[in-house]
């Protein structure tokens, strides 16, 4: 799981921006309903980089809302 240049996020279009960050909150939710059914995760980190990954698109959103 690569993080996202913030950058990167700028240049998406906002449907693009969207459908990533969908796409972000179902893997983040398929990552803790394994860690919580006692499953080794395969990447312990990525837990922490889909949510970072998450946090910046929101917060490139809501910049640009302003």
């Amino acid at each position: 799981m690569a993080l996202l240049r913030t950058s990167e996020i700028r240049e998406m279009s906002v449907d693009e921006r969207a459908a990533k960050l969908r796409e972000l909150q179902d893997e983040l939710m398929h990552e803790k309903g394994a860690a919580a059914m006692g499953g080794a995760p395969n990447n312990p980190g990525k837990i922490r980089a889909l949510r970072s990954n998450i946090a910046r698109i929101l917060t490139v959103q809501k910049e640009e809302e302003q």
